[in-house]
């Protein structure tokens, strides 16, 4: 029961998780980007441009539900049914969420087309990368990032930036001015530099050095605590010329600081350093993809 309990919450996260970022990413559409027509990139992009070249009379919401009716069938055959039926919540919430943002905006919040460009930048990036660390996505070029990302070490916000740059050329189709092009552009880097940093945010670790005299204790109380290896190398003290002992340990940089805390609880006197590392792969982190 309490397993039970603890999926459903988890389900339950994942589901809120996927509707928030869709609410951030679809604010972002309606209220900054579309009153300038300037054109994002993905599903919203395309039905952006197809929006305005049909005087306004087909919603940027329909077009955005008939495209990722088409990415969405493939998706479901490659990644699976788990992803589909999280992708399906994520399109039905933006269909949604387009469809409910769209009048309150008939201008831009911000006047400055710039500036549009680079709020609404951030704010879909953010919303891109909750959805997809949720397991879930805002559908569109999303979809294809996260099937190549199944296959290759390719990070979502480069395949994103990649399909996204055809994307945005089509806004000369609805308003041949280059300056328009252009913040088209900027966003879309702004996007990818948003996506990827959140979700490297999330996978970052932390490579620890432990030096003590009780590295016994220590170890044991790491592998115990948080299930993580730990390795013992020998080594020499260079000014004191006794043998030492160093632990060392890779973890989540979430979980740096509590097993630090703990090793400092087992030997006061332990001299400690924590290093940054971007990527691990390996048994209880990331694999290497693209291996058969």
């Amino acid at each position: 029961m309490t397993f039970n309990k603890k999926k459903l919450f988890g389900e339950t996260k994942s589901f809120f998780l996927i509707f928030f970022g869709v609410a951030i990413y679809t604010f972002a559409i309606s209220a900054f980007l579309v009153p300038h027509k300037i054109v994002g990139g993905g599903a919203t992009g395309v039905a952006t441009i197809v929006y305005y070249l049909t005087g306004e009379h087909i919603p940027i919401a329909v077009g955005f539900l008939v495209i990722n009716v088409v990415l969405l069938g493939i998706g479901l055959k490659i990644l699976g049914p788990k992803f589909g039926i999280k992708t399906i919540f994520g399109i039905a919430m933006c269909t949604l969420l387009l469809g409910f943002w769209q009048p309150f905006f008939p201008v831009s919040l911000v006047s400055d087309m710039f500036m549009s460009t680079i709020i609404a930048g951030i704010l879909c990036g953010v919303g891109i990368a909750i959805a997809i660390t949720a397991g879930g996505s805002t559908g569109g070029t999303d979809i294809v990032a996260l099937l190549v990302n199944k296959y290759r070490n390719v990070s979502p916000g480069k395949m994103i930036m990649y399909c996204d740059g055809f994307i945005i050329a089509g806004t000369l189709l609805i308003n041949f001015n280059f300056e328009g092009l252009m913040y088209g552009y900027v966003m879309m880097g702004v996007v990818s530099f948003t996506v990827d940093f959140v979700l490297s945010g999330q996978k970052q670790s932390a490579q620890l050095f432990i030096f003590t005299d009780k590295y016994e204790e220590v170890a044991n109380e790491i592998t115990t605590l948080f299930r993580r290896g730990v390795t013992v190398v020998d080594c020499i003290g260079w000014y004191s010329k006794q043998p030492k002992k160093i632990v060392i340990i890779v973890v989540r940089k979430s979980e740096a600081m509590d097993i630090l805390k703990t090793a400092k609880r087992t030997d006061p006197s332990a001299f400690m350093t924590m290093n940054t590392v971007m990527g691990v792969f390996g048994q209880g982190f990331e694999e290497v993809k693209g291996v058969k």
